[in-house]
């Protein structure tokens, strides 16, 4: 025995269509779309910044804070006469360029799992801490005095000491993260940290 076609078997089988659909002449809806599936959850497109933790974006901002104040300071100390090279930039960049590989390789090798370490040391504070606006300035006004030399060292030499810096981090960074692993292996402990790497 059929079940009435307008019961709620028929319901059950018709499709749910998008919203929005604008009626047909004979008073149906005519289907926009494909239609939404049936029993599987809908897929999460939560806005990434509701994902953002409060505590992550104070981290950052406090590393900003303190970054940018460093250089500013050692900048007001290290002065560079105009016409010469830029040693306190150059410096700035290249060990923040050292400093921030030696600490990935602590963050992402050695440490646990960190909240706040990256947050506020990389991304904030020697994110802040070193410049390319002011690496830039500085050759742009090297070139309007005429020091062509002077500035084409400043842009390669800043690459090429930059890149140097870098590799000198993470060798630094994975010649201790071999040290921590033989003990760790031999004794079968590991090293606990405080809540700023959790």
């Amino acid at each position: 025995m059929r079940a009435d076609e307008s019961g709620p078997e028929r319901e059950s089988r018709e499709p749910t269509y998008i919203s929005g659909a604008e009626p047909a002449p004979g008073g149906e809806p005519e289907p926009r779309g494909e239609p939404e599936p049936r029993g599987e959850p809908a897929p999460s497109h939560e806005p990434f910044r509701s994902r953002l933790r409060k505590g992550v974006l104070a981290a950052v901002a406090l590393g900003g804070v303190l970054g940018g104040s460093a250089r500013y300071v050692l900048g007001l100390t290290f002065p560079t006469p105009r016409g010469t090279f830029p040693v306190t930039t150059f410096a700035v960049n290249v060990s923040g360029a050292f400093l921030l590989a030696l600490l990935l390789v602590y963050v992402l090798e050695i440490w646990p799992p960190t909240r706040y370490v990256r947050p506020f040391a990389a991304i904030g504070f020697l994110g802040s801490f070193t410049t390319f606006s002011t690496w830039m300035v500085d050759t742009d006004r090297l070139l309007g005095h005429g020091h062509y030399a002077v500035a084409a060292f400043n842009v390669f030499g800043s690459l090429f000491a930059g890149l140097a810096a870098t590799g000198l981090g993470l060798a630094i960074g994975r010649m201790a993260l071999a040290r921590r692993v033989r003990p760790a292996a031999r004794h079968g402990r590991a090293r606990r940290y405080g809540w700023w790497v959790r």
